[in-house]
């Protein structure tokens, strides 16, 4: 496992650059995967709401303690594309969350680039994205992962479908209202529950 990650890192993007390519792809309207008028489309969206998360998400003040004590060296490895709703959501607040400390390191891998490092970290067999996975630096262990949607966020889709059968464009905005209203806290507390196990 650790030499399938290994190798995504060297095609992999600190978030800065990933978004340079999401800016560049939603100009240019073009997408990262398959070029389908709905990906084009959807990194437009994305991008739009990225640049908004990017300037108001903010960290509980519990959240940002706990980072502040974490003792051992991560790699925040996160599989995405830019056509990918959840993606657009939960990445602005990794960063965030990265971002205040030195002690994290993350990187942006494309799924559709690497369906080997995809393939180990499936949920219920599918290849949803965002996918983060939590390295220990030393050791090379998976310490855990976690995506693609916080647990209200699935609860959501999963009562949804039930149903309606399908997620549609209804259920697409009733995700991304969830999200507006949650401001990144659940993502926040449910990784940091990962983290957890680290702090001892």
């Amino acid at each position: 496992m650790n030499s399938i990650i290994q190798d995504s890192l060297q095609k992999s993007y600190t978030y800065a650059a990933y978004r340079h390519l999401m800016q560049t792809y939603a100009q240019e309207g073009k997408t990262s995967g398959e070029q389908t008028e709905a990906y084009v489309h959807y990194t437009h969206l994305n991008e739009a709401r990225m640049h908004r998360l990017d300037k108001t998400i903010t960290l509980t003040p519990e959240v940002s303690h706990f980072l502040d004590q974490l003792p051992n060296e991560l790699l925040w490895v996160v599989l995405a594309e830019t056509w990918c709703g959840d993606a657009a959501q939960v990445l602005p607040v990794l960063d965030k969350m990265a971002s205040q400390t030195p002690k994290i390191e993350m990187h942006v891998v494309l799924r559709d680039e690497h369906p080997a490092l995809m393939d180990l970290f499936l949920t219920h067999g599918t290849r949803s994205i965002p996918k983060l996975i939590i390295v220990d630096k030393v050791s090379g262990e998976v310490l855990g992962d976690f995506g693609p949607r916080p647990q209200g966020a699935k609860e959501l889709i999963v009562a949804y479908k039930a149903v309606h059968g399908v997620v549609d464009d209804e259920a697409k905005a009733a995700l991304q209202k969830w999200y507006l209203q949650d401001k990144g806290v659940s993502i926040q507390n449910e990784v940091v529950a990962l983290l957890q196990p680290v702090k001892v």
